[in-house]
């Protein structure tokens, strides 16, 4: 049995479809396709799958991806990209459909574009000189507070027509995941820049050696 890694881009409208409703989605098309993936066993069979790191509502995304596995003992992938692309939904595009190189417990760091309108740019650059920006982190256990300036210690922006947009790398291992919601919540409290006018855009994953996970 073959595990398969279907990288998709999740931008615009598909943004806003929750984890759950991506599971429901992609079980959906899966069956549809017609390929030859393989169902769990018992009372209930679905399709296996896995996706790594769950992107947050209203976050778009270029690198996310599924596993499924497959009994087929030489898979057409490209056949299976375009009978995928062909009824998926829009702002839904596969970009890659192969053999699973890495296990997805290797990604530690997720990079993230994030772009603001222009007009905020002055605003922006008061971040660099903030000695401490500590944020609340709640997770189902507890809320720990997280200094954002041990990972973010400065913004480098770029002027993108009439928006500025900077890129940051967070951690994203099962030690640490931090979203990048938080930078933009502590962009508008400390520096009265509206949260809701960022674009979040998830450009790639790293590994703990900062190489390109695949």
């Amino acid at each position: 049995m073959i595990t398969v890694r279907i990288s998709f881009e999740k931008k615009n409208e598909a943004s806003y479809i929750s984890l759950l409703d991506m599971q429901r989605v992609m079980q959906r098309i899966l069956k549809r396709s017609g390929l030859p993936v393989w169902h769990t066993l018992g009372f209930n069979p679905h399709i296996y799958m896995t996706f790594a790191c769950p992107l947050s509502l209203g976050q778009e995304s270029e690198c996310e991806c599924v596993d499924v596995k497959t009994e087929a003992e030489q898979p057409d992938f490209e056949h299976w990209k375009t009978a995928l692309n062909a009824i998926m939904p829009a702002g839904i595009v596969v970009t890659k459909v192969a053999p699973v190189e890495m296990k997805a417990d290797l990604i530690a760091y997720a990079c993230y574009e994030i772009s603001y309108p222009a007009a905020e740019a002055e605003k922006l650059a008061q971040y660099n000189a903030l000695e401490s920006v500590p944020v609340e982190k709640k997770s189902k256990r507890n809320t720990k507070t997280v200094e954002l300036k041990e990972h973010i210690p400065a913004l480098e922006l770029t002027e993108a027509g009439e928006r500025v947009r900077f890129e940051i790398c967070l951690p994203a291992s099962q030690d640490l995941t931090l979203n990048p919601s938080l930078l933009t919540a502590a962009l508008e409290e400390h520096l009265g820049v509206p949260a809701a006018a960022a674009n979040i855009l998830r450009t790639k994953f790293l590994t703990a050696e900062k190489t390109l996970f695949a």
